[in-house]
């Protein structure tokens, strides 16, 4: 569903979050794909590059239009939407797309497993077009997409089945002082908050986590929220 004209030069730049947001679709079911093409073209400030059908189309078309964000259906046949986020993640490079994941139910395993390899948040397929539009933008400039309390149910509610399958992730390669900052990211807290909370500057808060997701391969900060769960660094009791 490419189209040549909608290519995006290879040049690293993205244009989430200062100017126009450029996006993929991505959905098996043609009218719903349509219906949120239609949607995110007549809103300013947006720009669909590129739409795909499946899983493995939509690897294709994100590799050849380098998009801000991409609307991800997360269950298709074939490659799903889960196993087409990890490759698009993984082979992005330094620019990685932001991924929200449209789903039928807004707690699933299937959502879980998106936040886990990347995914920057998740959309039920009948939310309001305002709201949709309002988290192409939140994701677009960075921010997450949800609050730390939703990922504490999904993992509450999913998190033990995945432990019994993934290995744990080792924090000893972090600092005593990233660790803080990881568990206070699990928390919810913004780099403002963290700097308040450790008593140093916001610009020294941001260099700690950088250094966090760095040392732990980590995309975003929904990611590092459901890695402060799963480590053990946050619980539901310490909140």
């Amino acid at each position: 569903m490419l189209t040549p004209a909608l290519r995006k030069p290879q040049d690293g730049t993205r244009k989430g979050g200062h100017g126009v947001i450029e996006v993929n679709v991505v959905d098996d079911q043609v009218l719903i794909r349509a219906g949120l093409v239609a949607l995110l073209r007549a809103a300013p400030g947006v720009e669909v590059v590129g739409e795909a059908g499946s899983g493995e189309e939509a690897v294709a078309v994100a590799l050849a239009t380098r998009p801000d964000v991409i609307l991800m259906d997360i269950r298709m046949p074939g490659l799903d939407g889960i196993a087409a986020t990890r490759r698009i993640l993984a082979e992005a490079g330094d620019t990685p797309p932001k991924v929200i994941v449209l789903t039928t139910y807004d707690f699933d395993e299937y959502v879980y497993h998106a936040l886990r390899v990347g995914a920057s948040g998740f959309l039920l397929k009948d939310t309001p077009p305002d709201r949709l539009l309002s988290a192409v933008n939140v994701v677009a400039a960075g921010d997450m997409l949800f609050a730390p309390s939703v990922t504490r149910r999904l993992i509450e509610a999913y998190g033990s089945t995945v432990s019994e399958q993934v290995p744990p992730v080792e924090l000893d390669g972090l600092t005593a002082r990233e660790r803080e900052v990881l568990q206070l990211v699990g928390r919810g807290l913004s780099n403002a908050d963290i700097a308040a909370e450790l008593v140093i500057t916001e610009a020294t808060a941001k260099t700690h986590l950088n250094r966090v997701m760095t040392k732990l391969g980590l995309i975003n900060r929904a990611q590092a929220v459901v890695l402060a769960y799963e480590t053990g660094l946050v619980t539901p009791r310490s909140r």
